[in-house]
């Protein structure tokens, strides 16, 4: 079982905070600290996006990702990121990442797809934006790990479902609700990745810190995990 501590946007542009969260994300113990590489303008649009400045404030460099690749180096956590467009997938080539997100909103993103399974790497993939009943049909050889998600923020935790959710076909769980009991919940079922939101301050500003994990919360499910494994040896 791994747990993704998705930093995402909750660096809010900088790049000492930044610094900040993937140090608290390790000794909090998760597995990965994870970013997102967009176009703002791209990726979320202009119009009626009261975060569009934002946004555009939270957009990663490439020299901001290889600095945030070499400081997840230097503190011994896996550097992941969502990639959103197709030309920024040479940034994390250059610096041989292990394995590729792909967020929600870009499951029918068939040219940023395509491009990913063609390096034949790991692709963790969640599905909140996904409107059929089956996964989808990639016909690749890649390992695909699929995540139970609800693209809402917050998602409340009546809207889950979680008790439907066959963790033999999902890999895991992207949550997006408050607190830690949906991640818990989700672990104690079966799920072996959970992705979730991190913060150092819930009450920061940016739209995802309200429903992010904060240290003492990621380690509270991270010491969950342990404790499952421990149980179930």
């Amino acid at each position: 079982m791994e747990i993704i501590a998705e930093i995402g946007q909750n660096h809010n542009g900088d790049m000492v905070l930044a610094k900040e969260l993937i140090f608290a994300a390790k000794e909090s113990g998760a597995d990965v600290a994870k970013f997102q590489i967009f176009d703002a303008e791209e990726t979320f649009g202009t119009k009626n996006n009261p975060w569009i400045d934002y946004n555009k404030k939270t957009e990663l460099s490439r020299d901001n990702v290889n600095l945030l690749y070499e400081e997840c180096q230097r503190h011994q956590i896996e550097f992941m990121s969502s990639v959103f467009h197709s030309r920024y997938i040479d940034w994390l080539e250059q610096l041989n990442v292990k394995r590729y997100k792909i967020a929600s909103r870009s499951i029918y993103d068939e040219d940023l797809i395509n491009s990913l399974l063609f390096l034949k790497k790991p692709l963790i993939i969640s599905l909140g934006f996904w409107k059929e009943e089956k996964f989808p049909n990639l016909n690749s050889k890649n390992k695909i790990d699929y995540l139970y998600c609800i693209s809402k923020y917050p998602t409340a935790l009546n809207d889950l479902d979680l008790n439907k959710v066959n963790f033999k076909e999902y890999s895991g769980f992207s949550d997006h609700s408050i607190g830690t009991s949906a991640a818990i919940y989700a672990l104690s079922n079966g799920a072996e990745i959970i992705e979730k939101h991190f913060t150092l301050d819930k009450d920061m500003y940016g739209p995802d810190h309200n429903l992010s994990a904060n240290p003492e919360d990621l380690a509270s499910i991270v010491k969950y995990r342990d404790d499952l494994k421990k149980i179930n040896r």
